[in-house]
């Protein structure tokens, strides 16, 4: 059996999909377990401030966010790249299905 050729398209959209979810998985897990291990079972008088924020929400919540928000921009900008779809079929095509005319 011949081997099929995956469209670029596609192969560069499960390479861009796949780091999305990696970095959402790191992201996930390292918020939810720090947030876990230092958030819970902690006395009143243990608790410090970060910038008007408990200390294990800044660390645990503020600071990655901040992570993935600078990640999805660098990512967005620089990892991302554009594909060649194919020539524009907008000439002479409407929503209702006619080809051709002037749409109306």
């Amino acid at each position: 059996m011949a081997q099929q050729n995956e469209d670029p398209v596609v192969t560069n959209t499960r390479r861009e999909a796949l780091g999305v979810l990696i970095a959402w998985l790191i992201a996930m897990t390292f918020s939810v377990t720090y947030c876990y291990v230092y958030g819970y079972n902690r006395s009143a008088a243990d608790l410090r401030f970060v910038l008007g924020f408990p200390d294990w929400f800044f660390w645990g919540l503020v600071l990655p966010w901040t992570a993935c928000l600078v990640l999805s921009w660098w990512y967005a900008f620089s990892f991302m790249k554009d594909a060649d779809l194919g020539d524009d079929r907008d000439e002479g095509f409407s929503l209702d299905g006619d080809e051709g005319g002037d749409g109306g």
